[in-house]
């Protein structure tokens, strides 16, 4: 079937980006660890796999949506893994959140099967995946990123490409969460400083996203704080305190002070700790202010 592909991580994220890949008309042979998670998905269009490897043998393609580098290389490499069966000049699209160095351990081990992989990880929440209005972003090999255009297109708004070094749109994606990390952590604090001077802080919301802060991670975001709506959850804080992570190791490793993040992973590993790891990491931020300032 030529337009098979193999589909791993059936997550937050992963699962209305399979919904959109069927809506295009790909068969998708899928995998996750709780096959459970397949039901949600129209059943003629998926063949249900038992491994990765299963997932990624026989076809052209295989997409890669898992939380974490250990997860991600376990799936590339275990006894099961992708690498077991993906065929000489296939391509794996890894859309993880993970470093940079990661993707390149990865690269090499794929390049030197025969095959290749390219980063492609995605700005934007689960309700924008389901809305196909992702932002992707890419890097490695380019004959391989061309090859792969028409999946990616198929799960987002625009794709953007970074280069051949295939851990640059990672670097990016790093980047990109540190700043919305930051974003969550002003937010907050700047929300509950009015609400405790005697301002609605809805009203404040709706105005800085309308003028001065006139985008989407304010418009969005903004509202959850300060309507202090923190379900359902759509990203993690341990997976936020994942990315925090990412970003001082990659501060620490490019030299590069960022107090800022510090800060922010600092708020994250509180929330974990307390045992909020499995909620929203918008309550993280929203919440954990709130609490500071005793509202």
């Amino acid at each position: 079937m030529e337009n098979k592909i193999g589909f791993i991580g059936l997550g937050n994220m992963g699962l209305p980006m399979a919904q959109n890949l069927i809506k295009a008309g790909y068969h998708l042979q899928v995998y996750n660890r709780t096959a459970a998670k397949a039901s949600a998905l129209e059943q003629a269009a998926i063949t249900v796999c038992k491994t990765p490897a299963e997932a990624s043998a026989n076809v052209q393609f295989v997409v890669s949506m898992l939380s974490e580098d250990e997860i991600l290389t376990e799936a590339v490499c275990g006894g099961d893994g992708v690498l077991k069966t993906l065929a000489k000049g296939a391509v794996h699209i890894s859309m993880s959140t993970i470093a940079p160095d990661t993707s390149g351990r990865l690269a090499a081990l794929h390049e030197a099967a025969g095959n290749h992989y390219i980063a492609s990880p995605v700005f934007g929440r689960p309700e924008a995946a389901a809305a196909k209005k992702l932002f992707v972003c890419t890097s490695g090999n380019t004959e391989a990123k061309a090859a792969a255009r028409s999946i990616l297109e198929a799960l987002g708004q625009g794709v953007y490409d970074f280069g051949e070094a295939v851990g640059a749109a990672n670097v990016l994606k790093v980047a990109g969460n540190f700043m919305i990390i930051a974003s969550l952590e002003l937010m907050a604090e700047a929300f509950t400083l009015a609400e405790k001077s005697g301002l609605d802080r809805k009203q404040v919301a709706e105005f800085f996203g309308s003028t001065i802060f006139n985008a989407p991670i304010y418009q969005n975001y903004g509202k959850l704080i300060a309507n202090k709506t923190y379900e359902p959850v759509g990203f993690k804080a341990k997976l936020g305190l994942k990315d925090a992570r990412l970003a001082l190791k990659l501060s620490q490793l490019t030299l590069t002070p960022m107090p800022l993040a510090t800060l922010a992973h600092n708020r994250l590993l509180t929330a974990v700790a307390k045992g909020g790891g499995d909620r929203d990491w918008v309550e993280a931020f929203g919440k954990g202010v709130s609490d500071d300032a005793g509202v």
